[in-house]
């Protein structure tokens, strides 16, 4: 086991790469006498001994329009970054997911002779596959949450481990589903559908009235069924109410955040892509995806991608594991002919279910701990180079 004192440079830029870091810090300390952590980061890296040099929320940024407004401030945050460690070189410097602003940092930090690695592989699966070539050049070895992520970087030459999902460790390979029910103190007469329409004020305008269809067309097939509807935020939850006053027969309950106890207290799940499609799959949930966006960032989009699906479950299976029903077939007809024998019992479910626990334990490595042996092994290589 290594010993000593480790200097590491982090850089998350969202609350996401906040939690990996601080798991993995977590476990360092458990391989290292001591370590010393600077860079960027939020409250669990913090906590973890993270001296942070910028606040991380100046970095959390989304869409196309608004890190064009913000360059300015972006790039010389990163240049402030770049000079801190060019004037005290850590052992290792990682970068978190946010690839746009860490890979050209990393870049610059690895021509300088600083051993770099990368955290979250950027979705050179689904897009943008070119961007392989930026990433050789700028990381010494890339960690991967998924296994098929792998793949590609061996063909490319590029240093790869595979480390898990920390969402795989957390999530019990078996969730109570009463449990989750009293914690929300939410208790169905039957079956119940878990609706989340995304995170984002338009998934919510364009998915949000569609969901509602489903239900009401499902109400007719399966009478006691109950929804239980969880809002991302305040603003979400103004949005969601108003749209429901609009169906006062449908027997929705709509909550606060909470949605993985929601996801964990109904049998099924209807939902936008995204991590959501990964946790409903670790909580055992058979769910179908639906999604749909303005027509020309489909157009676009759909042409830019590589992958066939959306959902990470069927990413991971590398075959149509749960429903997808994207832009025109995202139909509220068609939804709801997929969700009707997600919620009886029967063989489609359990095989279905099945497969989910597969691929949970896959993924279920000790994604802290074997991060930190990565990057531990890696330092170790790099100091006995002549």
């Amino acid at each position: 086991m290594p010993s000593g004192t480790l200097r590491i440079g982090m850089l998350a830029g969202e609350i996401s790469g906040d939690i990996l870091g601080s798991h993995l810090l977590a476990a360092l300390k458990n391989q290292f006498d001591d370590v010393i952590v600077e860079g960027i980061g939020g409250p669990l890296m913090a906590e973890q001994g993270l001296e942070s040099l910028y606040p991380m929320d100046r970095l959390s940024v989304i869409g196309l329009v608004e890190p064009l407004k913000r360059l300015p401030e972006l790039l010389r945050i990163r240049r402030g970054v770049y000079e801190h460690f060019l004037a005290n070189p850590p052992d290792v410097f990682l970068g978190i997911d946010a690839p746009d602003f860490n890979l050209g940092l990393e870049i610059r930090l690895r021509a300088a002779c600083i051993t770099t690695a990368h955290l979250v592989s950027p979705s050179v699966w689904a897009w943008r596959s070119g961007r392989i070539h930026k990433i050789k050049r700028a990381v010494d070895l890339m960690l991967t949450l998924f296994p098929f992520e792998t793949e590609i970087y061996k063909q490319h030459q590029v240093p790869v481990e595979f480390v898990g999902h920390p969402l795989a460790d957390e999530i019990p390979l078996q969730v109570d589903g009463s449990a989750a029910r009293a914690t929300l103190d939410y208790f169905p007469v039957g079956k119940c559908l878990a609706l989340m329409p995304g995170s984002r004020a338009g998934e919510v305008r364009m998915l949000g009235p569609l969901f509602l269809d489903v239900a009401g067309r499902l109400l007719k097939e399966i009478p006691n069924l109950s929804f239980i509807l969880p809002a991302a935020n305040d603003a979400r939850h103004a949005e969601l109410l108003s749209l429901l006053q609009a169906h006062p027969e449908l027997p929705v309950t709509l909550i606060k955040g909470q949605s993985r106890e929601a996801m964990a207290a109904a049998d099924a799940v209807l939902l936008a892509s995204g991590t959501a499609t990964l946790e409903a799959m670790l909580l055992k949930r058979p769910m179908v995806v639906a999604y749909r966006m303005a027509a020309l960032s489909w157009f676009i989009i759909s042409r830019l991608a590589t992958t066939k699906f959306v959902g990470l479950p069927n990413v991971l299976a590398g075959r149509e594991l749960v429903p997808e029903l994207l832009q025109s077939k995202a139909r509220a007809d068609l939804i709801a002919d997929a969700l009707l024998p997600l919620l009886l019992e029967g063989g489609e479910r359990e095989t279905t279910l099945g497969e989910f626990d597969e691929i949970h334990r896959q993924l279920r490595l000790g994604y802290g701990e074997r991060a930190a042996a990565a990057l531990a092994s890696l330092v170790a290589g790099k100091s006995s180079e002549p």
